[in-house]
């Protein structure tokens, strides 16, 4: 028997994303932004939105690059990405993060973040297809 057959058409894949996140926040945060998902040679738009509770000072823009991993169809990229973490960024800081959602699907982001903002809290960063 051929390896080949037993390979299911339905295994997960990786594509490409890119997304502009705007944050500001006293206490409580607030982000939002928009992105797109690069997977099997299409684009898909995306919707991003999330809240922050804990010490978040500051306004902040950031854009991200990477890979969404571990993904059967498309609409897998949907979901509530969250993570606990710490950070702070200065003018022009550099960001990574690796996230999951419900779904299985991992997020491996880099870039940039311009502004100011400092945090110590849980994040939820919520995704859609627009």
């Amino acid at each position: 028997m051929a390896t080949g057959a037993l390979l299911s058409p339905a295994e997960a894949a990786t594509g490409s994303i890119a997304l502009k996140i705007v944050s500001a926040g006293f206490i409580f945060g607030m982000s939002g932004g928009s992105g797109v998902l690069t997977f099997k040679g299409v684009e898909y738009p995306l919707s991003v939105g999330g809240i922050s509770a804990g010490a978040t000072i500051g306004a902040s823009g950031t854009d991200l690059v990477g890979t969404a991993s571990h993904m059967r169809n498309v609409q897998d990229i949907q979901g509530i990405y969250s993570a606990v973490g710490a950070g702070l960024a200065v003018a022009g800081g550099r960001s990574a993060a690796q996230l999951v959602n419900a779904n299985g699907v991992v997020l491996r982001l880099r870039g940039r973040q311009i502004g100011f903002m400092f945090s110590v809290d849980l994040s939820g960063m919520n995704i859609s297809l627009r």
